[in-house]
């Protein structure tokens, strides 16, 4: 009974932060609709959705110990509801230096919304610690009586294995997200979704299978057992490592192979089309 209850306030606190985000996106698209800057506010928004409710899922994985398949579904789940409501946000850093790389975005545009993911992903670190202090569930009271602190290193394998995790990871999300332009775009963020949860599921228990630097700045960087250099280098190099083999894979030795230009659309990380 206490597991289930523990369910139920934190899927209802996903659902409040899911709800309060879109509240916020879309009241900041109604007042700020014809300003250049609004997409920086989706981003903030956004990447705080993102990460709230990646922390939420943690502490139920970690520390309540949930089930492994109902842990992946509601990973597919989140991951849907992610790619439905981020109205254009990239929420990733490596998806950003992607849009760089393809002359989707201006170098300005591209650093501001990396500031942008980070801050937000900071603001998550902030906040949630101010929503588990409440103790609506023992879950919440468990971790708030340990100070909200990672009960160990999320790295769980050598340094060279974790990174390589990552950017493997990382190779297969941005290969994923490039090529699903092939695929109806009602089925394109179940199809993503799809892509993170087996992901998660391969990578997960060596490193959590983050493959978003800034997501992993919020959520695993303040564990305990590495240095902040080391949590770099698996969480930051590792997938722009990742994302960069497959730029150039696909769209410089493939194409010089075979003689085909390839003029992929253009797409957010979910994998809509950008507006």
């Amino acid at each position: 009974m206490a597991e289930m209850a523990d369910l139920s306030v934190s899927l209802s606190l996903l659902l409040l932060i899911v709800v309060f985000s879109e509240v916020a996106r879309r009241t900041a698209l109604y007042l700020f609709q014809n300003r250049n800057w609004i997409i920086y506010v989706l981003e903030l928004i956004s990447t705080f959705q993102l990460c709230a409710c990646t922390h939420e899922l943690k502490l139920l994985a970690e520390v309540r110990g949930l089930d492994p398949q109902l842990a992946l579904t509601l990973t597919y789940l989140i991951s849907v509801v992610h790619g439905l409501s981020f109205h254009g946000a990239i929420c990733n850093p490596t998806g950003t230096l992607e849009q760089l790389w393809r002359g989707a975005l201006t170098r300005g545009c591209a650093l501001t919304r990396i500031s942008c993911q980070l801050i937000a992903a900071e603001a998550a670190r902030r906040v949630m610690p101010h929503a588990w202090a409440l103790a609506l569930s023992d879950l919440h009271a468990q971790h708030s009586a340990t100070g909200f602190k990672c009960a160990s290193s999320p790295v769980n394998a050598p340094l060279l294995q974790a990174a390589a995790v990552e950017l493997s990871c990382a190779f297969v999300m941005h290969t994923a997200v490039s090529k699903v332009e092939k695929v109806d775009e009602k089925y394109r963020v179940p199809a993503i979704a799809a892509v993170i949860t087996i992901l998660v599921y391969a990578g997960g228990h060596l490193t959590g299978a983050v493959f978003n630097p800034a997501l992993a700045f919020s959520v695993q960087f303040p564990c305990p057992g590495n240095s902040f250099a080391e949590y770099s280098f698996v969480y930051w190099i590792g997938p722009v490592l990742g994302m960069t083999g497959s730029l150039l894979l696909f769209d410089k030795a493939i194409p010089a192979i075979s003689g085909k230009r390839t003029n992929p659309k253009q797409l957010n990380s979910n994998g809509l089309k950008k507006a």
